[in-house]
């Protein structure tokens, strides 16, 4: 048996899903069941594939003026939790940053701590042999580090990258050969009912911009 874990970038996937949105004429996918989207590909992994976990890291973006952004976040991952996702969150940090423009300062926040989470719990899954294959679900450089410490360290493992649409990356795609794109149409196909009814009755519907 092959024991797949999934690790998700949540913020690489869901600016995947804004991409979709502006180059399929206003298609809406946000609502994205990650559970079904992972399980529809352990066929391109191997035949004797299972999954083991998925974890989703993402933070919530408590500084930004509508509010509404973070409950939707929240309810979002709510769905998620109770389909066996495994949320981990980071947070977002201010940074002062000079305008070269008006060379004056001001403030911006960004997430940070996501990247070197993903690493972590790459290494940690794999020291601790909960599976054969870890798949990244994201299209972003950062993670190279610790991708090439894992197949040196780990070279019995297999590593694969499942580009979100319009995030393949020839750098990542060198160091793993064997990852693929996901297509538009896996976007659309998993998607969970609206309403979500969640194991305890509680009804948790899809945003109308979502």
């Amino acid at each position: 048996m092959n024991r797949v874990i999934f690790l998700i970038d949540g913020f690489n996937l869901y600016h995947s899903t804004l991409d979709i949105k502006y180059h399929h004429h206003g298609l809406l996918v946000k609502w994205l069941d990650i559970h079904s989207l992972c399980t529809s590909f352990l066929y391109t992994i191997d035949t004797e594939a299972r999954l083991q976990k998925i974890y989703y890291f993402s933070a919530y973006a408590y500084h930004m003026k509508d509010t509404d952004v973070t409950l939707r976040h929240a309810a979002y991952i709510e769905c998620l939790k109770s389909t066996g996702v495994e949320p981990i969150l980071g947070r977002f940090k201010e940074k002062t940053v000079n305008c070269p423009l008006c060379n004056r300062d001001f403030v911006k926040h960004e997430e940070k701590e996501t990247d070197v989470a993903i690493a972590i719990k790459l290494l940690e899954v794999l020291v601790n042999k909960q599976c054969e294959t870890v798949v990244l679900m994201t299209g972003d450089t950062d993670i190279v580090p610790a991708v090439k410490t894992a197949k040196l360290l780990f070279p019995g493992s297999a590593i694969v990258f499942a580009f979100p649409f319009g995030r393949q990356n020839n750098e990542l795609a060198k160091i793993v050969p064997h990852s693929f794109k996901i297509r538009v149409d896996s976007y659309i196909k998993n998607q969970f009912p609206d309403p979500l009814v969640l194991p305890d009755g509680k009804a948790i519907s899809k945003p109308a911009s979502w």
